[in-house]
């Protein structure tokens, strides 16, 4: 256990009693815990700003703050340096295989909606932007100046970003999540909660789409019906390709995000696996996506 972060929340002025703290594990990005204060119980997530990976925890909170008034995240009770307090929401985290359930992928798809059509709404103060072809380039440069163990693929990883980019082309702006893997939907029996907004900003929804299929190995035919339903309209060629070039600079920058994590992070989780891993689902998809344009 980090005893350092744990300290951080125990001293919390927010707290009512001498309160109890258990480690939270699944957090690739921050130090979370479970914290019980006379009978009540509350999420304590405790991470700084991490600038290489465009994290800014003022965003984070005013994105998570929006979307609780959205009604579709837990709410902050607390928040403090490097540290914020939600409410405790009794679940089960989703795995790849429960979001590809067609019941789920219906509510999952409410979730998205709300996300991009509502948080506008709330969202109070500055507001940051997540172009992925812009944190591809950066993950790409910081790589470079780190060293990494991978630093052979990072040119043809820059000539492939620019190729996508062109061929996603112009996007309307909404605010997205950008983070769709499955442990950040929550299932309390009832309903599902969207969580942790570490990389929420504006972007075009068609990465939102393209990151939940992209990270959760969607097949073609649920893609075609998460299109369908989110547009209201059959998928045309056109944005079948945007769709396609979507996917793959999804999982491109997950894996430069992994490549980078390598270096920077300090967290005890093999960044070096999960590298692979996408990696792989990368040059699966760009292969599709070569053959098919």
């Amino acid at each position: 256990m980090d005893t350092t972060a744990r300290d951080r929340v125990a001293q919390l002025d927010f707290w009512s009693s001498d309160v109890k703290i258990r480690p939270l594990g699944g957090g690739i990005t921050n130090t979370n815990f479970t914290v019980e204060d006379r009978g009540r119980r509350f999420v304590a997530r405790v991470g700084e700003d991490i600038p290489v990976h465009g994290v800014m925890r003022f965003n984070e909170i005013a994105a998570a703050r929006a979307a609780h008034a959205a009604g579709i995240s837990p709410e902050i009770v607390h928040s403090a340096e490097g540290v914020f307090v939600m409410r405790f929401i009794e679940g089960q985290s989703l795995t790849e295989e429960a979001v590809r359930n067609e019941k789920n992928l219906k509510r999952i798809l409410h979730l998205i909606q709300t996300c991009h059509r509502e948080l506008p709404k709330h969202f109070e103060g500055p507001a940051l932007a997540f172009w992925p072809f812009h944190v591809c380039r950066n993950y790409i440069r910081i790589a470079k100046k780190g060293r990494s163990r991978r630093i052979d693929i990072l040119p043809r990883f820059s000539e492939i970003n620019e190729a996508l980019e062109e061929a996603v082309g112009d996007v309307k702006l909404v605010f997205g999540h950008n983070d769709l893997l499955a442990a950040n939907f929550m299932d309390d029996g009832k309903r599902l909660w969207l969580l942790d907004w570490d990389y929420a900003g504006y972007n075009a929804a068609l990465f939102d789409l393209a990151n939940l299929a992209s990270n959760n190995a969607f097949t073609a035919e649920q893609e075609e019906r998460l299109l369908e339903a989110y547009y209201q309209a059959p998928v045309t060629e056109a944005r079948r390709f945007r769709f396609d070039a979507m996917k793959c600079v999804s999982l491109l920058r997950e894996t430069l995000w992994s490549i980078v994590s390598e270096i920077h992070s300090t967290l005890d989780f093999d960044y070096i696996g999960y590298t692979e891993k996408n990696l792989a689902r990368f040059e699966k998809a760009y292969e599709l996506f070569r053959q098919n344009g």
